[in-house]
Order: structure tokens, then sequence, then C-alpha cells
């Protein structure tokens, strides 16, 4: 498990899914801190590790990278740490196209492709 803050290539990524689930990586995004865990069995790890360094639980979404699918195909926006209704979300994916929309710019920043 790694909390990415400065940059993680998109080769790093590849192996990283070739290393655990083969086409897959698990991510959870703080989108107020603006970072990224990766590389966990469980979305839920990734979320403990985020809170360990300091994120808030409402601000943590758990996400899947398909390193090796075309931009569009990238991200799907899936997880059980999703489900919060308090926050609005009553489901697996991100409802919001607002925090779709800042899980995306994260990306963009995070993962030099």
């Amino acid at each position: 498990m790694k909390i990415v803050g400065g940059t993680i290539t998109i080769d790093e990524l590849r192996q990283m899914a070739a290393d655990r689930f083969g086409n897959l990586v698990k991510a959870v995004v703080d989108v107020d801190r603006e970072l990224i865990a990766v590389d966990a069995e469980l979305h839920a790890d990734l979320e403990a590790l985020l809170l360990e360094d300091g994120s808030q639980q409402k601000n943590l979404w758990g996400i899947n990278l398909y390193p090796e699918m075309p931009r569009e195909e990238f991200i799907e926006f899936d997880s059980v740490i999703n489900i919060r209704p308090s926050q609005g979300n009553r489901s697996r994916d991100v409802e919001s196209e607002e925090i779709r929309g800042r899980i995306i710019a994260i990306l963009e920043k995070r993962i030099e492709r």
C-alpha cells in the first residue's frame, strides 16, 4: 500500500495491477487533501491508511483504476466504502458529478501517462 502525494507513473500502476489483480488497481482518493492511496486487496485497507495519515472519512472515495484501458475507461467509481446515505451517496458508485470531477482532476495531477 502506498499514499501518492507526488506523482506515480502509469507503468507503476501497470506493475501493481499485474502483481495483484491482473488488470486493476484499487485506489482511494482524498478529495480534500488531493492524495491517492493505491495497491491493496480492499478499498477499506487504503481508507484505513489514509485515516491514519490524517484524512477525514467524508473525503475518501473508492475507485478502481485500469492502467491498460483507454482514458475514458480508466476509472471505475465503484467501492463498498462509497455507500454513505448520510452524504447522499446510496450506492457503491460515486453518484455526485462534482465529486467525480474532483477525483478525475486529482488523478490527472498525480498520474503521469
